[in-house]
């Protein structure tokens, strides 16, 4: 008999559900692809190998699916905007990252995947030089 280990996780209000659930981790990483590929410039690479999304403007990642750890991880604005995103419940620290990284659950309302999405997109696109940003499709 092969057990499952439970591990819950915090969603946005107060929730938990199974993270070891496959088939919401595929839908899950179907959305988040499909809102990052919408992105001017944004490509999908594996630099790690073994199953990782990340997704990068520029050559800089913007967002990142790790092959083990459940959601997306994406990047503020700071480090006091991540950890108030943390205390408040919306993400959780992202292992490996900066700490001004934050993961967001699967279960994250869409409204706010997205937003986080496109603001770390639009913090790591404005990162890039002048001449970088000049070969880039134009991005409200």
């Amino acid at each position: 008999m092969i057990r499952r280990h439970f591990r819950p996780a915090k969603l946005c209000y107060g929730k938990t559900m199974d993270t070891n659930t496959t088939a919401s981790a595929a839908a899950s990483r179907e959305r988040i692809n499909a809102l990052c590929r919408e992105l001017p410039g944004a490509e999908l690479s594996d630099p790690w190998g073994g199953g990782h999304d990340a997704w990068k403007v520029g050559g800089k990642m913007f967002a990142c699916i790790g092959a083990a750890t459940p959601g997306v991880s994406v990047k503020t604005d700071s480090i006091e905007t991540a950890q108030m995103l943390i205390d408040t419940g919306v993400g959780v620290k992202a292992p490996y990252f900066h700490r001004s990284w934050i993961n967001l659950p699967w279960e994250t309302v869409e409204d706010e995947l997205q937003y986080r999405l496109t603001n770390s997109y639009r913090l790591v696109r404005a990162s890039l030089t002048k001449k970088a940003q000049s070969l880039l499709d134009p991005f409200d």
